[in-house]
């Protein structure tokens, strides 16, 4: 046990600076390329390929973290984001906007392969050492997945805030060089301290056997495209930019989201306080996952209502808005993050996790797209449109979810 908390604290280290500068990375492009003066769209299409290229990455990821082990997996994505800081602070002003725009988008492809293979590394570990440590109830499962999403998002935060304090004291080539150096640093902790075989099993021989997933991983799989999608897509380019457009500054945006994305991910350290467990881990859970699913769609459509209605100081009603949707998406979110782990098998936790994380990327993806193109199509009011009929999607695709645990014992986890 002593042993496995031991990897696991490592991990999750490893993953906060990780997410430290992916958080600032966001920040960084964002607002220099907002200062730039590109248009909303233009904005999303920089984070696209960033968001496909997860979708790959998982899917590989899983497989290779299950082949070559998770600790391999960590060091080649730490070593892809280091290459991606790199290639991104080679941008030249002088070049053409359809040039710039081209770097830019194939550097935040090479960081978004970086971003997926680190967290399916790392999400896997969580399952691979409180299988080691012979931990098999439940509730220490989703105490470490709580945790480790919770401090993971704080962390996000931190780095939202960072970015733009970076982007304004160092600029943006010298930011991205000091990213660098922290990650490298992180690197050698890695290399140095964890187990090199650490959760390297047999893997899946072919892309039937890889795909051949249980009722829960496919359904939970699906209501998280959903999810995400409903999240990124006001999330991402409509609300910094109608806060930009109400009168806020950049330090006051980037300093808002950063700690709505910290208390975000406070609230999911704190989720199994506030979901009623289970014996079987399953019967109190999945019907959680229901509920927090409904609320989150009438907190959207309520805000969405107030956007269309106009009310007086709208910003100030949109910002307490996203603080209700912020504690309810959290809390839905670390349910699912349990979730998966608790449907997916021990010996191929990686690749289970890998086909998960594949659609969040996904709803990423098209969270992302749509940001850019609703904002530009009807503002602040289309963006939630959007997102309230992708969490009522979400809401019908949980009732789906499998509630008997013998549905995963054919992954070979006991009850």
């Amino acid at each position: 046990m002593q042993h496995a908390a031991r990897n696991y604290a490592i991990v999750t280290a490893a993953y906060w600076g990780f997410t430290l500068t992916d958080g600032a990375l966001r920040m960084l492009v964002l607002l220099h390329f907002y200062r730039l003066g590109y248009s909303s769209i233009t904005l999303a299409f920089l984070f696209l390929l960033y968001e496909a290229a997860g979708v790959l990455a998982n899917l590989i990821g899983g497989w290779l973290a299950t082949r070559y082990g998770i600790t391999r997996m960590l060091t080649v994505g730490l070593i892809t984001q280091i290459a991606g800081f790199t290639l991104l602070s080679l941008l030249n002003p002088a070049w053409t906007a359809a040039m710039s725009i081209a770097w830019v988008v194939a550097a935040q492809g090479i960081c978004g392969v970086a971003k997926d293979l680190t967290k399916t590394a790392s999400k896997s570990a969580i399952k691979v050492t409180q299988a080691a440590a012979k931990e098999e109830d439940s509730g220490q499962l989703f105490k470490w997945v709580a945790w480790f999403t919770g401090s993971k998002n704080a962390m996000k935060g931190i780095g939202f805030f960072v970015g733009g304090l970076l982007l304004q004291t160092l600029g943006f080539q010298a930011s991205l060089w000091a990213m660098a150096a922290v990650l490298a640093l992180v690197l050698l902790g890695v290399v140095s301290s964890l187990p090199r075989m650490m959760g390297k099993s047999r893997a899946s021989k072919s892309a039937k056997e890889l795909f051949a997933k249980n009722p829960g991983i496919n359904t939970l799989a699906a209501a998280r495209v959903v999810l995400f999608g409903a999240r990124d897509v006001w999330f991402v380019v409509g609300l910094p930019v109608f806060l930009y457009s109400v009168g806020w500054n950049f330090t006051m945006v980037g300093t808002f989201l950063a700690v709505w994305t910290i208390g975000y991910g406070m609230v999911q350290a704190m989720a199994p306080q506030m979901v009623r467990r289970s014996s079987d881990g399953l019967s109190a859970e999945v019907p959680a996952a229901r509920r927090w699913s409904a609320i989150l769609a009438l907190v959207t459509m309520g805000l969405a209502m107030a956007v269309a209605l106009d009310v007086p100081h709208l910003e100030w009603v949109v910002v307490t808005g996203l603080g209700l949707f912020g504690f309810a998406f959290a809390i839905n979110s670390s349910v699912h993050s349990y979730l998966i782990l608790a449907y997916a098998g021990s010996e191929k936790a990686a690749e289970d996790v890998g086909f998960y994380y594949a659609a969040n990327a996904l709803g990423r993806f098209f969270g992302t797209l749509l940001s850019g193109l609703l904002y530009q199509w009807g503002g602040l009011l289309y963006a939630l449109i959007g997102s309230a009929a992708m969490l009522v999607t979400c809401w019908l695709v949980t009732l789906a979810l499998p509630v008997n645990p013998g549905d995963r014992l054919a992954n070979g986890v006991r009850p």
